[in-house]
């Protein structure tokens, strides 16, 4: 089965999210601004959300994860919880 990692900040507007990407595409660390900026829990260790397959998180979540360009910071992603960047960091 396929298996991958994450990591994301969660913020509550698309507004918030597509400044954060710009900023990293600048040069910001994704682990700092998930620091500082995400609402989910995981921000604390830098946005890492572990090892999982899919299904293991929401519809949305899993399109991104498992089908997108690994390494690159992908969103906004819009869930039932707010607005996402999600960042693929390996897939197998």
């Amino acid at each position: 089965m396929t298996q991958a990692a994450a990591r994301h900040i969660l913020v509550q507007t698309e507004k918030e999210c597509e400044a954060l990407k710009a900023e990293i595409e600048s040069g910001k660390d994704f682990a700092e601004a998930a620091k500082e900026k995400s609402l989910c829990p995981s921000g604390r260790n830098g946005g890492e959300l572990g090892t999982f397959g899919p299904g293991q998180m929401v519809p949305e979540f899993d399109q991104v994860v498992f089908n997108e360009e690994v390494g690159k910071v992908h969103g906004p992603v819009k869930t039932q919880f707010g607005y996402h960047l999600v960042e693929v960091t390996s897939r197998s």
